[in-house]
């Protein structure tokens, strides 16, 4: 049953990786992948928020499932590499610098928001 979860929350987590990336990437023209990391920060918050959620099965399909398809480390270490090879060194630095304080700030304050709603400290 678990990896039936999983697949149902992946099967939803992909397509909405790949048409929220597309979406926010055609409003900005910048060669920073402002896709990436709204996917990845979105990510780490709803993750934040499941684990400390206490919900039983639902980390299986939203946060294993959804949060793992939706969620791109192998996309943002390519564009980051891309970004350095390219000339863009300072979007790459800015990349792994806004990316990791992004989404670990992100998944705290997820997780914060999960203890008030749940009233769990």
């Amino acid at each position: 049953m678990t990896l039936l979860l999983v697949a149902l929350g992946a099967a939803v987590g992909a397509p909405v990786r790949y048409l929220t990336d597309r979406a926010v990437q055609a409003r900005h023209d910048s060669v920073f992948p402002w896709g990436t990391f709204a996917v990845n920060v979105f990510g780490c918050l709803l993750l934040g928020f499941l684990a400390a959620y206490p919900a039983g099965g639902l980390m299986a399909l939203a946060g294993t499932g959804f949060c793992g398809a939706l969620t791109t480390y192998s996309t943002f270490g390519y564009e980051t590499v891309r970004l350095a090879e390219t000339g863009a060194r300072p979007y790459a630095v800015l990349n792994v610098v806004a990316s990791l304080g992004a989404g670990l700030g992100s998944a705290w304050v997820g997780m914060v928001l999960a203890q008030a709603v749940s009233g769990t400290s």
